[in-house]
């Protein structure tokens, strides 16, 4: 999946600002990413900020047998990228409208918000021409495989 480096702009917008901006795009959620755009931490606004964003595979990061979300962060982290934070899936979406269409998803990198209840993230992808916007869900022993791809901070 191509995606290489960008910069993205995060913060700035109100909840209901930014989930209009989604719609006027045409970006689709599913019920776990509205779930997630619901949490306390999309109520406040973010200052704006620049963040450089890179996209790595499972496979990329070294880890030749798939890994868990423990084992693809901690191996990220150790080559020097770090975590997103919780409200980059909106914005990077926003900024991404043109991705291609794949069976594959990008999925961010980022801390929980909640217990594994809640949705443990976004990830996005393209199918059938829609652009989404998705929350997932999944637990520390969750095998990724070998292609999947994350995205990180760039530091």
């Amino acid at each position: 999946m191509e995606f290489g480096t960008r910069q993205v702009t995060l913060g700035g917008l109100e909840r209901a600002h930014l989930q209009q901006r989604m719609a006027e795009a045409g970006v689709q959620l599913n019920d776990y990413a509205k779930v997630l755009l619901a949490h306390e931490i999309f109520e406040r606004i973010a200052p704006v900020r620049m963040l450089n964003l890179v996209s790595r595979t499972v496979q990329q990061l070294g880890l030749d047998a798939g890994a868990t979300l423990p084992e693809i962060f901690d191996r990220a982290i150790s080559s020097g990228l770090g975590l997103c934070p919780a409200i980059t899936g909106p914005y990077l979406r926003l900024e991404f409208l043109d991705q291609a269409a794949s069976r594959d998803s990008l999925t961010i990198s980022s801390a929980a918000l909640g217990d594994e209840g809640f949705p443990r993230g976004f990830y996005l992808r393209v199918v059938e021409g829609a652009v989404w916007l998705r929350g997932y869900r999944c637990d520390d022993t969750h095998g990724f495989a070998l292609a999947d791809t994350f995205v990180f901070q760039d530091r």
